[in-house]
């Protein structure tokens, strides 16, 4: 299964425990992010999204700050502003929000975004770059699911809520992208400290 809730645990508080630690504006973004859980960055970039209405994957100074305050993340101005130059690296005003979200992902070794690449291929059956209910059908079995076992949800219920682990806690649309499953999986990522081990994890999660 996806990141375990003890992960999750663990890398919240170790972020929480960093951030009085660090002074560097970006990445005290990024662990007040990674406090939340695993999901954290993706939910700023859910924000972000909603937040760009001429779909120009730019966000200016005001739409970003708007875009931190709606997430409640605790920045002030200064800091803001000083993240904001960080990432307008040409000074044209305004910074490209996908850049952003990967510069904001914890790094990652190229062994481990490959693992997590072979896992979505695996769950994207139709090969279109979106992991959906469709694609889950042949790849995941509902039916061992307790809450399918005593009856409370539709084997596509089971589905949803799987897909609901990777999707965004504000904008739940049944759809994954790549980005999300990356971001899902950066999170997770950061709470497991050797390569073996979150390979391992990977590869007994899909059956890869």
């Amino acid at each position: 299964m996806p990141g375990t809730a003890r992960h999750d645990r663990e890398m919240a508080i170790q972020a929480k425990r960093n951030l009085s630690k660090t002074t560097d504006p970006v990445e005290r973004l990024r662990l007040q992010c990674l406090a939340r859980g695993s999901a954290g960055i993706k939910g700023l970039g859910r924000v972000f999204r909603i937040m760009d209405d001429d779909n120009s994957r730019t966000l200016d100074f005001k739409e970003f700050v708007k875009g931190l305050n709606d997430y409640a993340m605790m920045i002030d101005k200064e800091e803001a502003q000083e993240i904001f130059q960080i990432f307008d690296k040409d000074g044209s005003g305004t910074i490209d929000f996908d850049e952003f979200l990967v510069t904001l992902r914890p790094p990652m070794s190229n062994a481990r975004k490959e693992i997590i690449m072979q896992a979505f291929r695996k769950l994207d059956k139709t090969g279109d770059g979106v992991i959906t209910i469709e694609d889950l059908r042949g790849v995941y079995n509902a039916k061992h699911h307790p809450k399918y076992q005593n009856g409370d949800w539709t084997e596509d219920q089971v589905f949803r809520a799987f897909l609901d682990n990777f999707d965004s806690p504000y904008d739940k649309d049944g759809k994954v992208t790549t980005e999300e499953f990356m971001n899902y999986y950066a999170g997770v990522s950061a709470s497991i400290d050797t390569d073996v081990y979150f390979i391992i994890m990977m590869k007994n999660a899909w059956k890869l």
